[in-house]
């Protein structure tokens, strides 16, 4: 779930420097790309700039990299530094600011860090620079991804006698790309060598045919996984590509100035100030390719998916709720679970308070309550009773981290109902993972208002099951669900399910990712949603909880309805997009069996 960011300037500096007054036209777009998608990465950003044309012996790549929640200020800093006590004349002509600062150039990338590895520090931060003495063969990389077959992709490197310094996608992505662009400069020379004799024309006329689709083309075809890759070259070409089950989310906005790429629509709506319509999403397996020249062109990497699956949970949590759909789509998902809250408290609406729990919630908690409205014809009573002091996710925390944040991230809005006097207390998540935050914050925080019933409502589907293409939760003991099944099948005397998923598990340990068969599936086949459900609520309720506790869950029906165009739900099905999932959820579980609880490392 990290966030990508592409400015590339299609005019000289000076155009802008006349139209706009500013050289930094361009850099000042890419930190606002970047700082509107901060949501999308709190553990570090990067910032690469590329200038054209410069002179043998000037650098023409500058690269700016920090870990921390405050890697995007830290960077600009960092860069505003560099222009302290500068003369007027730096700021007003580009010719002198491109050849004095790093960061005066025509195309820049930016990255949003989200870990999903475990792995930290900076060697870790996009984008990644493989350096070359010829600039074409020169690649830098940013992206939103993970790759479930590392395994393959690993030993199909050594065996063409490449060393990759690391076992990790990012890593074995760009030396993939960049082993496949070696490979296309060394056929163009070949071509360009029949017709030119001059080495200076024909590195020129490289950089003018290169076939970029190609040389992505045979990288990717061994990926398995969901992908979003960012690349510049280091002549001034620039690419674009999704992977085609269309897993992760990529869009762009082009007119005669610029073009601009984000993760995430509204932040590119709100930069640019233009409307919805204006910005394009990329198309699955497709690659946005930009020529040094200005030219932009699409081409087919991989033939798109039939069944497409756009993650859903992207649109439940991650992504900005200011984009026009998932604001409709997450009033649905709240609208959804309007019949279920009232059967919970049994229609007592006179005797019930409303609230969500903050902030993503917010606009499901609309949904729920015009739900409420329509079903009832009444009112509900509605308050804030809960405000969020810490502007982070314990979910997506370090282990050893997250227990102690969970404790504090919350507080409860003193006064907003009296207490003792309320029947039911209702109060609406985005989703419940591992629960932490409930049994350690929120279910505390709400007793102290002593209501006679706490119903907590996850505006999404019970997470059951790891996920392999963007978020990190990897081990199963970590879902609040898996651990609530496998306590029903041990009351109910039922392990040898468990021991039946997991010798089918470790019979298939070794076959090909196509063939292996995802039976952690079995593990919740004898139990309805509600009876997990039961099963959770007593599992994180706190001794110091008196009063009953109950927990509604959106149903994956629901879902669909309301995320239509979004029908990647493996995280709650089970029913992985690609070969790679199935294989590494087969992992998980064996690893679970075995009390090898590690993060699977993809």
């Amino acid at each position: 779930m990290c966030g990508i960011a592409m400015v590339r300037l299609l005019k000289p500096l000076d155009y802008y420097q006349k139209k706009y007054g500013t050289w930094q036209y361009g850099l000042q777009k890419m930190y606002l790309l970047m700082e509107k998608q901060h949501n999308r990465g709190q553990e570090g950003a990067g910032l690469a700039c590329l200038k054209f044309d410069m002179p043998p012996g000037e650098e023409y790549i500058s690269r700016e990299r920090f870990d921390g929640k405050n890697a995007i200020q830290d960077i600009f800093a960092r860069i505003n530094e560099d222009m302290q006590h500068k003369p007027n004349e730096f700021f007003e002509n580009p010719e002198i600011a491109k050849h004095e600062h790093p960061f005066a150039g025509e195309t820049y990338l930016g990255h949003l860090r989200y870990s999903t590895t475990g792995m930290s520090g900076l060697s870790t931060i996009h984008p990644f620079l493989r350096r070359h003495n010829w600039k074409s063969r020169t690649l830098v990389l940013a992206g939103n991804f993970n790759l479930t077959n590392v395994d393959e992709i690993f030993e199909l490197l050594t065996s063409q006698g490449q060393h990759p310094r690391k076992k990790a996608d990012t890593f074995l992505m760009l030396e993939s790309l960049g082993n496949q662009l070696d490979k296309e400069v060394q056929r163009e020379y070949k071509l360009c060598k029949q017709y030119y004799t001059d080495d200076i024309t024909i590195s020129r006329k490289i950089e003018e045919n290169l076939d970029i689709a190609s040389f992505v083309r045979e990288s990717e075809k061994n990926w398995d996984g969901g992908y979003v890759i960012c690349g510049l070259l280091g002549h001034g070409d620039s690419f674009v590509f999704r992977d085609p089950k269309g897993i992760r989310s990529a869009f762009y906005y082009a007119d005669d100035e610029i073009v601009v790429v984000a993760s995430e629509r509204p932040v590119i709506q709100t930069v640019m100030n233009v409307t919805e319509e204006d910005i394009h999403e990329l198309n699955a397996g497709e690659a946005l390719i930009i020529k040094k020249n200005g030219t932009m062109h699409f081409e087919k990497i991989r033939e798109a998916e039939k069944e497409l699956k756009p993650c859903s949970f992207e649109r439940i949590y991650f992504s900005r709720g200011s984009d026009r759909d998932i604001y409709k789509e997450r009033k649905q998902l709240g609208f959804s679970l309007a019949q279920p809250i009232l059967n919970v408290v049994e229609n007592d609406i006179e005797n019930t308070v409303f609230s969500f729990i903050p902030n993503t919630a917010e606009v499901a908690f609309y949904g729920m309550v015009d739900g409420i409205k329509e079903l009832t014809g009444k009112t509900p009573h509605t308050e804030k009773v809960l405000i969020k002091d810490i502007k982070l996710r314990t979910f997506i925390s370090q282990n050893k981290e997250r227990n102690d944040l969970a404790a504090h991230v919350y507080d409860v809005t003193y006064g907003s109902i009296r207490r003792g006097k309320v029947n039911n207390l209702v109060a609406i998540d985005d989703s419940i993972v591992r629960g932490t935050t409930l049994k350690q914050s929120i279910l505390n925080i709400l007793n102290r208002l002593e209501p006679r019933k706490i119903v907590i409502v996850s505006s999404s589907p019970q997470v059951r099951y790891p996920d392999y293409y963007g978020i990190d939760m990897s081990r199963m003991s970590e879902f609040c669900a898996f651990r609530a099944a496998i306590q029903l099948l041990k009351d109910r005397g039922n392990q040898k399910i468990i021991d039946s998923v997991y010798q089918k598990s470790k019979a298939q340990e070794n076959a090909p990712s196509k063939e292996i068969k995802n039976y952690v599936k079995e593990i919740y086949a004898s139990f309805t949603t509600e009876e997990i459900s039961q099963q959770i609520a007593k599992m994180l309720t706190p001794p110091e909880v008196t009063c009953p506790v109950e927990l509604v869950y959106q149903s994956i029906e629901g879902l669909h309805k309301a995320c239509p165009l979004h029908r990647g739900d493996w995280y709650f099905s089970g029913d992985y997009p690609t070969p790679g999932g199935s294989k590494l959820v087969n992992k998980a579980f064996i690893n679970y069996y075995e009390g090898k609880e590690v993060q699977v490392l993809i």
